[in-house]
């Protein structure tokens, strides 16, 4: 099926209009039409080949909402003309023991990304959501409620479950502290969604610009991280620490905001090794980890508690046609939060 979208021929290439082939669908199958698609910080690292490996032609996007249009005899949870929803993974080997525990974006045997990943369909590679259309296996295609904005819901896809997936599993609730560093596309997020689980939630930024929108958005406190006293009175004062922060930092200045067996979790990718002394992990007991995205099931019950909230993320929405000035503007961090491009517009 010749589709229409938006793609980079290299590295240095802006992102122009293509054509590409999606498969037919099968007995497991959900064929979509694209109504919204979010612009991931991800999507801009793999057109630039910034993380190595890019294939191109390279369509990006894995914020994904639309429409079903057709779906295989095999197809249980969807039937034409329902909204759906797809993310960061459309495939898994489905057998090892992290996907069987609906860790799929963990998948001991390399699961498949939305974009510029194995397509063991084609035996190509996979194509994003800048397109008019995806086909996608039942079980990697997600259940969306149509009581929020479609095109506020796209970013949930990835920078809500980023942010979902380890505020829950180090179980971030009411009495504790809870330091986000970072008011991005991940971290605007963070901060909605830690304060809907009843945490004191600080924002941790560099920019005092940031305090007003991150106080709209829930945050109690904000601390502005180059003033010495201010970091100074924060020395063992949080429970949990989420790093959005996608830029080189100094990780031990946050280590030591941690209380007594505080956390403290990346969830940005700096482009450098962070540079982290024992003694500031033992002395206090202290943890430093990381998180990757959910899995299906994680992911499902993310969406269905953000519409159940009403959380949805803060969008600009763009023409596709903008996406290379849309790209200029998010390395400046010059998005109040996240560009989601209407795809009536390709």
């Amino acid at each position: 099926m010749a589709t229409k979208a938006y793609a980079a021929q290299s590295a240095t290439a802006p992102l122009a209009p293509w054509s590409l082939d999606r498969r037919d669908t099968t007995p497991h199958d959900v064929q979509i039409d694209i109504l919204y698609c979010g612009v991931c910080h991800s999507d801009l690292h793999t057109v630039r080949n910034e993380w190595g490996g890019t294939v191109y032609p390279a369509v990006p996007g894995h914020e994904i909402v639309g429409r079903v249009t057709k779906v295989g005899d095999h197809v249980k949870k969807f039937k034409v003309g329902d909204l759906a929803a797809v993310g960061c993974l459309v495939d898994s080997c489905r057998e090892c023991a992290n996907c069987k525990e609906g860790l799929e974006q963990y998948c001991l045997n390399g699961s498949t990304g939305t974009y510029n990943a194995k397509d063991k369909h084609s035996g190509g590679v996979t194509y994003g959501g800048y397109s008019k259309q995806i086909v996608v296996d039942e079980d990697f295609v997600l259940i969306i409620k149509d009581n929020q904005p479609l095109e506020a819901v796209a970013p949930l896809l990835c920078a809500g479950i980023t942010t979902y997936s380890p505020l829950r599993h180090w179980k971030v609730g009411e009495g504790q502290k809870v330091g986000i560093l970072g008011l991005g596309g991940l971290g605007h997020m963070g901060v909605k969604l830690a304060a809907s689980f009843g945490a004191e939630v600080t924002m941790l930024s560099h920019s005092p610009s940031k305090e007003a929108d991150a106080k709209k958005l829930g945050a109690h406190n904000f601390v502005l991280t180059k003033d010495e006293s201010q970091v100074r009175k924060m020395a063992g004062y949080f429970d949990f620490i989420l790093d959005t922060v996608s830029a080189e930092h100094d990780y031990n200045m946050y280590l030591g905001m941690l209380k007594t067996s505080g956390t403290m979790v990346c969830v940005g990718a700096p482009p450098t090794p962070a540079k982290i002394p024992a003694f500031n992990l033992i002395m206090g007991r202290k943890s430093i980890g990381g998180s990757l995205i959910g899995g299906l099931p994680e992911t499902q019950e993310m969406l269905d508690y953000c519409a159940s909230k009403n959380i949805v993320s803060d969008v600009e929405v763009i023409d596709i046609k903008y996406i290379n000035e849309a790209y200029e503007r998010m390395l400046k961090g010059d998005v109040k939060y996240r560009f989601v491009i209407d795809m009536a517009t390709l």
